[in-house]
């Protein structure tokens, strides 16, 4: 039996990472509003059908409605100015920022394997390591029980 395409593997959660992402690629390059952006992946994005939708539009809307604060806050643990960014690894760090601040249901490690899989999968060459340092560093000034829990559990195994 052959393996599946990694297409038919992902679950709707995962696919809502991917549609909210490609969403604020969009709304930063196009320039046009969420509700535009909205409409646009609705019809546009071959993962909608299959994403889960109300996530989807809780992330989007809530990284684009915080992104002025969560990019502030992420600065700081990145090594050159946001605006020198590739598009695609600041949308996914918008996104895994939001998640980590705002989005405290989902442990910090699934986020940032999530931002990772979505920088292999869109991103640069060694985009994955990038997003993987810097929400790494980030993750424990929102997180910070959460990550030195992490951290205790790991030591006594």
């Amino acid at each position: 039996m052959s393996e599946a395409p990694d297409e038919i593997r992902k679950t709707p959660r995962r696919l809502a990472r991917e549609v909210a992402m490609q969403g604020l690629y969009q709304w930063r390059m196009s320039g046009n509003s969420l509700p535009v952006i909205e409409e646009t992946l609705e019809h546009d994005s071959a993962e909608w059908a299959r994403a889960d939708k109300p996530l989807a539009l809780v992330l989007l809307r809530g990284a684009a409605g915080n992104a002025e604060a969560l990019e502030a806050s992420v600065a700081a643990f990145v090594d050159r100015p946001l605006a020198e960014v590739s598009p695609i690894e600041r949308a996914i760090l918008l996104l895994g920022a939001y998640e980590l601040t705002h989005r405290i249901e989902t442990p910090y490690r699934v986020v940032i394997n999530e931002a990772i899989e979505l920088a292999k999968a869109f991103g640069g060459t060694d985009g994955h390591r990038y997003i993987n340092g810097v929400l790494d560093k980030f993750a424990p000034t929102v997180r910070a029980a959460e990550v030195e829990h992490a951290a205790k559990q790991r030591k006594k195994d």
